[in-house]
C-alpha cells in the first residue's frame, strides 16, 4: 500500500508508525510539509517516509497513491481534501475535518458529489475499547433510553501550556479549542445519544494562563511543566502571556432532538486529569474514565454493579488502546471493505456542534440547530 503524506507534524509522524506496524507493505512514497516537525520522530524509529515535494500536486503527478493522508493545519484540509477527492483517491485525513461552518457545507458538497466512502477520519476514540464496551452495552439493553450524560475532557497543565504556544492557539486556523480538541468527544456523546444535537447553550473563558498568574521564578520545573511539549510551525515559549484567542476553559449544555440532555466541561488546567463520562439510562448507569481506564456499569433499579472493567493500552498508543485499533480497521476498510465505527458526516456534526457551542459562548445565547441541519442536510443532498 503506497501512501502519501500532506502535512508531516506529530501526529501523523506518529501514526505512520503506527500504521506501518499494523501492514507489513504499508509504504509512504513521500510528503509535503515545508518544515516537517514528525520527521525527527518518523526517523527515530526508522519509518521511511519517502520524498519530500514542495506541493501536493506535485507529489500527486509523481506518486501513485493508494492512500492520501492530510494532517495539515486544521483551516487547510478542504482544499487538500478537495484535491485529493478530484484526483480519485482515498483519503484519512486528522480531526477536526473542517474549522468552520462554510467549510463544513463545502465539504458536504464535495461529499455529495463523490461520495463518503472515499474519505475516513481520524476521530480515534471511537476505536477506544472502553468506548466500543459502552456501546456494546447500549446495544444490549443494559441502560436503556438514555436521559442525559454528564463529561468532560480535562488535560494537564503541560499540555494546555502547549496550546497556548501552538499554532493551535489562533481560533484561524484551529477552529477553536473545543473543536480542535474535543470534537473526539463530542462525537463520541453524539453517537450514544443516536440524535443530533438540537439547543446548545455555552460559557467561558480563559482563567489560568493569563499573566497574573505566571510562575515568579523560570526555574527548571516551571519549564519541563509548560515547555515539555514541542511545538511545530508558528511555535512560541509564551505561555501566561500568548497572543492567542483560544479558551482555557468552556462549560456547554446540549439538549438533543430526543430530549435527552449532555452537559460538557473542558479545561486546560487540571493536575490531577480525567477524560470522563456518565451515561445515565432509564435502566441503568455507565461510569467511565479514558485517562483512569475503568468502566462501570450499574442496575438502576438494584443498584447491582453489573460491569467493572479496567483497561491497559500498550506503550505505543497515546490514545488508549485506540491508535491500533484504528490503524487495522482503516487497513481492512480499505482491502476488504469492512465497516468502520466512524464517517465523515459523523465527523462534521460532531463540529458543527463544537461550533454552535462557540456560538452560544460568544452571543451568550441558546442556539437552535436547526436551520444549520437543514443547511447541511441541503449540501448533502438529502434533501429537495
Amino acid at each position: 500500500m503506497r501512501v502519501g503524506i500532506i502535512g508531516l507534524g506529530y501526529r501523523l509522524g506518529y501514526l505512520a508508525r503506527v500504521f506501518s506496524a499494523a501492514q507489513d507493505d504499508f509504504s509512504i512514497a513521500g510528503y509535503v510539509d515545508p518544515a516537517p516537525a514528525g520527521l525527527p520522530y518518523t526517523a527515530e524509529h526508522d519509518i521511511d517516509v519517502g520524498k519530500q515535494f514542495d506541493t501536493l500536486e506535485a507529489m500527486l503527478d509523481s506518486e501513485k497513491l493508494d492512500l492520501l493522508m492530510v494532517g495539515s493545519p486544521n483551516h487547510l484540509h478542504l482544499e487538500h481534501i478537495r484535491i485529493g477527492l478530484e484526483r480519485g483517491l482515498k483519503i484519512f485525513t486528522e480531526k477536526p475535518v473542517v474549522t468552520s461552518v462554510d467549510d463544513t457545507m463545502a465539504l458536504a458538497g464535495l461529499i455529495a458529489q463523490y461520495g463518503s466512502d472515499s474519505l475516513m477520519v481520524g476521530l480515534v476514540l471511537r476505536y477506544a475499547p472502553l468506548y466500543v464496551d459502552l456501546r456494546k452495552a447500549q446495544a444490549d439493553g443494559v441502560l436503556g433510553d438514555i436521559t442525559s450524560i454528564e463529561a468532560s475532557e480535562h488535560i494537564p497543565p503541560y499540555h494546555g501550556a502547549f496550546f497556548m504556544r501552538d499554532w493551535r492557539r489562533y481560533a484561524r486556523y484551529s477552529g477553536s479549542f473545543m473543536l480542535e480538541k474535543c470534537c473526539h468527544d463530542l462525537d463520541l456523546y453524539n453517537g450514544v445519544m443516536g440524535c443530533r444535537p438540537q439547543y446548545v447553550a455555552s460559557f467561558g473563558g480563559r482563567r489560568s494562563f493569563v499573566p497574573e498568574n505566571a510562575p515568579a521564578s523560570t526555574g527548571i520545573n516551571d519549564q519541563e511543566v509548560y515547555h515539555r511539549k514541542p511545538t511545530g510551525w508558528m511555535g512560541t515559549e509564551k505561555v501566561f502571556d500568548s497572543d492567542g484567542d483560544i479558551i482555557d476553559f468552556q462549560t456547554a449544555m446540549v439538549q438533543y432532538e430526543n430530549g435527552a440532555a449532555l452537559s460538557f466541561h473542558t479545561n486546560l488546567n487540571v493536575p490531577d486529569d480525567f477524560r470522563r463520562f456518565a451515561v445515565m439510562g432509564a435502566k441503568g448507569m455507565a461510569e467511565g474514565d479514558f485517562v483512569r481506564n475503568f468502566l462501570r456499569l450499574t442496575d438502576a433499579r438494584t443498584s447491582e454493579r453489573l460491569a467493572d472493567k479496567t483497561y491497559q493500552a500498550s506503550d505505543m498508543s497515546v490514545h488508549y488502546g485506540a491508535d491500533e485499533q484504528m490503524a487495522e480497521d482503516i487497513l481492512k476498510h480499505m482491502t476488504d471493505g469492512a465497516p468502520l465505527p466512524v464517517s465523515v458526516t459523523d465527523a462534521l456534526e460532531a463540529g458543527l456542534l463544537a461550533l454552535s457551542m462557540d456560538q452560544a459562548m460568544r452571543t451568550r445565547s441558546v442556539v437552535d440547530m436547526t436551520p444549520i441541519w437543514r443547511e447541511f442536510d441541503t449540501a448533502l443532498g438529502r434533501v429537495g
